[in-house]
Formats: structure tokens, sequence, C-alpha cells
């Protein structure tokens, strides 16, 4: 099983848009066996919160579902659990480090380096464009996949 865990500031916006794109990617593949799909924070701002009203709009825009999102903070564990920790980010994987150490096994990236761009992210906290967010969740999600299911198989 191939363990994905999303990370953004608050996991609020990016992150729980891009555990949502995935699992309806994999589930529209037929391998929801085959993968476990999760997302967190880097930082405590938004601990229990649920998603923001942008990310379910756009969600609910492209008739993705969703389950009733709780935000979380990374833990160190989280290293060891999962397979990959996929960051929107640079701010993200510059906290993601403060709090699991070092990435010795090369299991941390950022989102859009599976489709060869060497950028973060839209952040919708600042620019609420939530459409351009879901763009680059859904294009980074595609490619990972694509990465994933041809290394497998």
């Amino acid at each position: 099983m191939t363990k994905i865990l999303f990370i953004c500031h608050g996991n609020i916006c990016r992150s729980p848009m891009a555990e949502m794109v995935m699992k309806n990617l994999v589930k529209k593949a037929g391998l929801e066996k085959d993968f476990y799909i999760d997302s967190a924070a880097t930082d405590r701002d938004e601990i229990g919160n649920g998603m923001h009203h942008g990310t379910i709009t756009e969600l609910k825009k492209h008739e993705i579902p969703f389950t009733n999102h709780r935000a979380r903070l990374v833990k160190i564990d989280d290293y060891n659990d999962f397979d990959f920790l996929i960051c929107m980010d640079d701010e993200n994987l510059a906290h993601l480090e403060r709090r699991i150490g070092n990435d010795t096994d090369g299991k941390v990236h950022k989102l859009l380096e599976y489709c060869g761009k060497n950028r973060d992210v839209a952040d919708p906290w600042y620019t609420g464009n939530f459409i351009e967010t879901y763009a680059d969740v859904t294009e980074g999600c595609k490619a990972l996949l694509e990465q994933i299911t041809v290394k497998n198989h």
C-alpha cells in the first residue's frame, strides 16, 4: 500500500484539496485498496478547523467527494508512517523539516515537482483564487499518481 500525506501551512486549503483530489483520482482508477491518503498542517493556526469554504466550493464545482475534514498537525511519526510527504511550497518544506528533522529517506517533495515545475502551488489564503489552486493541485496529483503507478507496475 502506498501512503501519501499532503502538507500545507494550516491544512484547510491546499493540502485537504490535494487529499480529496487524489482520493478521487485513485477511486476513478480503481486503486483505492492500494492507497492511503491524508493531509496535515505544519503550523498550529487552524488545528481542528474544517476546510476553507473556497476549497469546499471548488471541490463541489468539480464534483469531487470530500469528508468532514478537520485540520491536524503533522507528527514526527508521520515520516515513518507515510511513503510520500508532499508539501505545497518552500515554506512548508522548511517548517516540516523543523518538525520532523532531515529527510533521510527522500520522502519529502513539493507537489509540482511531479509535473516538472519548480514552483509553489498557488496559495488561495493570500490570493483568494481557488480556481488557480485547484488547477495546480489537480495537475500535480495526476502526475504524482502516474509516477507511482508506473513505478509499481
